[in-house]
């Protein structure tokens, strides 16, 4: 596990400027720029928090350890010391690859041939020496009995090998595309998109969107995407397993008459217990071969849009964003990362420039799974008042859009009514800036709108 970060003083957030004309309440973290003003200082939707979450910014407290995404922390890098930076004890990146050879051995020969009894006519007539030539058996379908159904897949880069059922070539070992590459998917009014980039070997990313009613019969729409932590173990399984339970859970409580901030609340703690279930299918004799792999492990953010309210939460560093539809206001980022640059820029050691231009500035310090210190979700309530989009993403996009004035710039003006081609059009601009990193954005008219509207 990460060693602790530590010398990083738990600090109030800093106050963020607001656009007036709209009320917000928040647990968690202020929004930077937001186009909301408090409902009243201090005021919030109750939840159910023994942490203390309504307390207001959350940062980690002292001795918290840092969970490396990118890079990890030690110690001293924690405390911002010069010269430090060198990964952690026990700390190791799950780099896996694979490539397998093909297959060895000769052609199965074919039986000899026994004459017919003489006199006798032939039971069959032999094809001539250089008619109908025949290919010799694939040894590895020797004895394997014919069977119906598609014929197996063929290798995309060599184009002779057979793929095998973990979705690599038997013959020179290429990767298949997988499912999970690339992905879109239109649910009424909001619409999302993931990409595995183009540096990934695979998509550790997911995202899972939906949309119901309240009690009162308004429409709700919600969205949750979630990142898969690298260094762990399976981390596109935890991302899997945690957008899968929140998205569950939140169309389940909503219509019950759950607040959303509530429900949202509620969300994050199911995907925590689904990642942290996976910690306990691991083999056996796993742990003892590979000491190294960490519990898995993911962030994640969501949404809940309503006729008149928005609520965000997350934990790790994955964002959401607000875009006015017709950028009269000032767009805003709603969430506040759990990393290592924002804590040191909220103890107010390091300008954010300066934090985020380190080497250490994405390594985490809050993540769902089974070796989490402390598990607070944020949440935060606003009340916008104007139509705009919200844009839930992994940093595999904010990494080329970070603020929200830059992330404004590369959404499209017509987001809110055809958020499918805005989810392509964003995942477009962070593979046009290198891909480095998987790529996932859910985005969400607010106010919500009946399931069927959106684009077309």
């Amino acid at each position: 596990m990460p060693d602790p970060a530590q010398g990083a003083p738990t600090a109030g957030a800093p106050a963020r400027p607001a656009a007036a004309g709209a009320q917000a309440t928040s647990t968690g973290s202020a929004a930077s720029n937001a186009p909301v003003v408090p409902e009243a200082s201090g005021t919030h939707v109750p939840v159910a928090d023994p942490h203390g979450v309504a307390a207001g910014r959350h940062l980690p407290v002292q001795g918290a350890p840092a969970r490396p995404d990118h890079a990890p922390v030690s110690p001293a890098a924690a405390q911002g010391a010069p010269g430090t930076g060198t990964p952690a004890a026990g700390v190791r990146f799950d780099r896996r690859d694979r490539s397998e050879a093909s297959d060895g051995g000769a052609p199965v020969q074919d039986a000899p041939h026994t004459p017919d009894t003489p006199g006798a006519p032939p039971a069959h007539q032999p094809a001539q020496p250089d008619e109908y030539p025949l290919q010799a058996p694939d040894p590895r379908m020797a004895g394997e009995p014919a069977q119906a159904g598609p014929a197996p897949a063929v290798c995309v880069a060599c184009r002779a090998g057979r793929v095998d059922d973990d979705g690599y070539c038997e013959n020179c070992g290429h990767a298949q595309p997988r499912e999970r590459d690339h992905m879109e998917q239109e649910c009424g009014p909001l619409a999302a998109v993931t990409d595995r980039g183009l540096r990934h070997h695979r998509n550790e990313d997911a995202f899972a969107v939906g949309t119901t009613a309240l009690p009162d019969g308004s429409p709700v729409s919600v969205a949750v995407v979630c990142d898969g932590v690298s260094s762990a173990t399976r981390p596109d399984e935890a991302s899997l397993a945690a957008s899968r339970a929140a998205n569950a859970s939140l169309l389940a409580a909503l219509p019950r008459g759950t607040h959303p901030q509530q429900a949202m609340h509620d969300a994050i703690l199911a995907a925590s217990e689904a990642v942290n279930a996976l910690a306990g299918e691991q083999p056996a004799g796993a742990r003892e071969h590979a000491p190294q792999q960490n519990a898995p492990a993911c962030t994640i953010v969501g949404a809940v849009v309503t006729a008149g309210l928005l609520v965000v939460g997350w934990v790790g560093d994955s964002r959401a964003y607000w875009i006015p539809v017709d950028r009269s206001a000032p767009p805003a980022r709603l969430t506040e990362d759990d990393s290592w640059a924002a804590q040191m820029v909220a103890a107010g050691l390091m300008g954010e420039a300066e934090a985020y231009a380190d080497h250490r500035a994405h390594a985490i310090t809050g993540w769902l799974g089974a070796d989490a210190y402390d598990l607070e979700p944020h949440t935060a309530a606003f009340k916008p008042d104007r139509p705009g989009v919200v844009v839930v993403c992994t940093d595999g996009l904010w990494n080329y859009a970070e603020s929200a004035d830059e992330m404004a710039e590369v959404v499209p003006v017509d987001a809110a009514e055809r958020p499918l081609h805005a989810g392509q059009v964003l995942v477009g601009h962070a593979l046009d800036g290198g891909g480095h990193d998987n790529v996932t954005v859910a985005l969400v008219p607010f106010p919500a709108v009946p399931q069927g509207a959106g684009s077309a």
